[in-house]
């Protein structure tokens, strides 16, 4: 199965400072068809206007990737934890048994990023916090671990950042004319690939159809799909159980 969830059909809220749009159901918009995908719970695609952003609030009983597309985003916590994060960097935080946290852009430019909530595989836990560089031109061609749960030691031997459940997210930056393949590895995986920029077919089985930037495409019961660019595109897809 492979449905496409085009960006104008997604939730939308903008708080002047925050524009938001929801893959799944989420603060005021609710679609009981899009309630999670999985245990993917969370897809926030936000455009964060400078010197602004989320003041300090709580999270507990999640893991919160934060991929950014451009611009940057200054994280701090009570764990004592600061940092910066560029475009095409991620980080991930652990929000275990309770964390409070702030989230600005101190930048003079808009900050846009995919903010990506998956249910942790076992509740509580200490909270933590990290960040990591993916250069682009790593990923070029194909698919690379930016966060991980599962049991594969080669998600840990490619620096992907340690998440609590049982899922990947990975990124990738395709030419126009290629294609990239990928193959969970189950069927019975969710998929969920959102294309950060560019055009792209994407085909499995019996199955195809093409997606814009910012699109969702919600895809299993697939053993493979392979994404092939109409444009350069730059790809980021969940995996989860």
């Amino acid at each position: 199965m492979i449905e496409l969830r085009p960006f104008s059909t997604l939730g939308a809220a903008n708080h002047g400072w925050l524009d938001a749009h929801h893959h799944f159901s989420f603060a005021s918009y609710h679609d009981p068809a899009r309630v999670h995908w999985g245990s993917l719970r969370v897809w926030n695609d936000d455009t964060i206007a400078p010197m602004s952003g989320f003041p300090t609030h709580p999270h507990s009983e999640m893991e919160i990737i934060t991929y950014v597309r451009t611009g940057a985003i200054t994280h701090r916590d009570s764990m004592g934890n600061e940092g910066r994060t560029e475009a095409g960097d991620v980080q991930v935080m652990s929000a275990g048994s309770g964390v409070q946290h702030s989230e600005f852009n101190l930048e003079d430019e808009e900050t846009t990023l995919f903010q990506i909530w998956i249910i942790p595989d076992e509740r509580g836990g200490a909270p933590s916090w990290g960040a990591r560089r993916f250069p682009k031109d790593d990923r070029a061609g194909a698919f690379v671990p930016l966060a991980s749960g599962v049991a594969n030691d080669d998600d840990a031997a490619a620096g992907a950042l340690a998440i609590r459940t049982n899922a990947r997210v990975l990124g990738a930056t395709v030419k126009a004319g290629e294609s990239v393949t990928y193959a969970p590895s189950d069927a019975s995986r969710h998929l969920y690939l959102v294309p950060a920029t560019g055009t792209v077919r994407i085909e499995g089985g019996a199955d195809g159809i093409q997606a814009k930037a910012r699109d969702g495409v919600a895809i299993t019961q697939l053993e493979s799909i392979t994404i092939t660019a109409l444009e350069d595109s730059e790809l980021v897809l969940v995996d989860a159980a």
